[in-house]
C-alpha cells in the first residue's frame, strides 16, 4: 500500500493557489510557539534561508503591507521604507496584522489575504530554486517556485534585508 501523506484541510491560501493553478506541495509540521522558521526548517529538513516568512507591516499612515523575507534574515524597516517611498515602516501589532490578513500570527500567508495590500519580496528570494512559505495555518508550509510571488501574486522585489542579519 502506498504511504499516505498527511493532507491539511483547505485554507484561504490553498484555495487561492488552486484557483490560480499554482503547483505546490503541502508540508505540515508540529507548530511550536515562537519556534519560527528555525523550527519549521528543522522539522521539514529544509534550509532556513529558503523558508520565507510573511510579515504584516504598516507605513506612517497605518496602511498595511506585506514583506516576504528569508527565514534567517531580518527586515531593515529603514531600507524597506526608503524603497517603497514611505516615511517609515513598522511591524503591525498581532491583532492588527490578523485583522488585515485574516490569518493568525504564525500562520500568515501572502495568498488569500482578507484585505488587498501591497506585497514586497526580498529580491534574493526570487533567485532560489524553491521556497517554503506559510500555507495559511500554523504548522503548515507550502513549497512552490518563487516566481509565483512576482508572476502570480504580483509582489514587487525590494532589497530590505538587514545587512547585520546575514549569516
Amino acid at each position: 500500500m502506498a504511504k499516505k501523506t498527511a493532507h491539511v484541510s483547505e485554507t484561504p491560501a490553498t484555495q487561492w493557489l488552486r484557483a490560480h493553478r499554482v503547483e505546490f506541495t503541502e508540508h505540515p509540521y508540529d507548530y511550536v510557539d515562537h519556534g519560527g522558521t528555525a523550527e519549521s526548517s528543522r522539522q521539514l529538513g529544509v534550509d532556513e534561508h529558503a523558508v520565507v516568512k510573511t510579515l504584516v507591516m504598516q507605513d506612517q499612515d497605518a496602511k498595511p503591507l506585506i514583506i516576504l523575507m528569508h527565514g534567517d534574515r531580518q527586515v531593515s524597516t529603514k531600507n524597506l521604507a526608503r524603497q517603497i517611498g514611505a516615511k517609515k515602516v513598522e511591524p503591525c501589532k498581532p491583532e492588527v496584522a490578523q485583522r488585515h490578513s485574516g490569518y493568525l500570527v504564525g500562520g500568515t500567508s501572502p495568498f488569500g489575504l482578507r484585505k488587498a495590500m501591497p506585497v514586497y519580496a526580498e529580491s534574493s528570494i526570487l533567485a532560489l530554486e524553491r521556497i517554503w512559505i506559510n500555507g495559511g495555518r500554523r504548522g503548515f508550509l507550502v513549497g512552490l517556485a518563487p516566481t509565483v510571488l512576482t508572476e502570480v501574486l504580483g509582489a514587487q522585489a525590494v532589497q530590505a534585508a538587514d545587512p547585520a542579519s546575514a549569516g
